[in-house]
């Protein structure tokens, strides 16, 4: 979620007192789902939001309506600053805007603020990464611009000779990978933004679809992705010490079925074909037993007799 959204949708509340999660949609441009999460992440942060059931009900600020960062309280303030600080970045532009925000509040709050905006630090590069190789894609600044002003964008995907022309309905970032989502002739796509170049925004404009919920959208890219990642699942045997190993190495791709009578831990181990499970297992020498599909024990004697024929005496 954006920080900036939440402080507009705090602020919105503020104005208005009461709240319903389809009137912050309208008002901010994103889905009811979307605007019901932040409305609870506002609340899980400790600033005092409820939802009023009912007919007439909605969500409010205890308190009552004000209108404008001053009347929040010194809890209130910190809980704000934790949520969007780390989530600010590096960018010149959201540093400013804390800034601002800072200087909203009372004189009294400001210190605890900025304390907790720098209490906590995202660091989005990997363990082997250095910064410089988790920099934005070029292209990013413009297609958020344009998904902003709703503008179509050209540009090249891969190493295509044709350009294509989108609307951008939304950007994802995925473990410091961006992705575009985006409305095209053919439907909807999904496009690595650092797989685009040439990016071109164009006068055009196009219309939001109606009900856009890029939460669950985004929930389908990722079931989908994953759905192809997995169409070769092995059964292995791993001794105990090794299965938070392959837990850390292969995250949702193995599972704990069950336990031997040895001691070893039976697990599944997915990929998206047979060679892609071997090359995963293959680091772990003989300490991993493959139990089934010979398709994959198959594939890891391949790989080690190619290791013999590469490195053997």
């Amino acid at each position: 979620m954006r920080a900036d959204r939440l402080v507009s949708v705090l602020l919105l509340m503020q104005a208005h007192g009461r709240v319903t999660a389809a009137e912050l949609a309208e008002q901010l441009e994103i889905s009811v789902a979307t605007a019901r999460r932040d409305l609870e992440a506002l609340s899980t942060a400790g600033i005092p939001v409820y939802p009023q059931p009912g007919r007439g009900g909605g969500w409010s600020l205890v308190g009552g309506s004000r209108t404008d960062l001053t009347g929040l309280t010194a809890a209130e303030a910190q809980a704000l600053f934790l949520l969007v600080g780390p989530t600010s970045g590096r960018a010149p532009e959201a540093t400013s805007a804390l800034r601002k925000l800072v200087r909203a509040l009372p004189e009294t709050f400001r210190a605890d603020a900025e304390a907790a905006a720098g209490a906590v630090l995202v660091d989005r590069s990997r363990w082997g990464r250095t910064p410089h190789d988790e920099l934005a894609p070029a292209a990013l600044a413009d297609l958020q611009a344009a998904v902003v002003r709703r503008r179509q964008v050209g540009f090249r995907y891969r190493e295509a000779a044709a350009p294509r022309t989108v609307d951008p309905w939304a950007l994802v970032d995925k473990d410091g990978t961006w992705y575009l989502l985006a409305g095209t002739p053919a439907g909807r796509r999904t496009f690595r933004v650092d797989r685009i170049s040439g990016v071109e925004v164009l006068a055009s404009t196009f219309p939001r679809p109606p009900a856009l919920d890029v939460a669950a959208m985004w929930d389908e890219v990722v079931d989908a992705v994953e759905a192809r990642r997995t169409a070769v699942t092995a059964q292995v045997l791993v001794p105990g010490r090794l299965v938070p190993v392959l837990e850390g190495q292969l995250g949702r791709a193995c599972r704990v079925v069950g336990t031997e009578s040895d001691g070893r831990t039976r697990m599944e181990v997915s990929a998206h074909m047979a060679r892609a499970v071997a090359e995963q297992l293959a680091g772990h020498g003989t300490s991993i037993e493959v139990v089934s599909p010979p398709a994959v024990v198959d594939e890891l004697a391949r790989i080690g007799r190619e290791l013999v024929d590469a490195y053997g005496v």
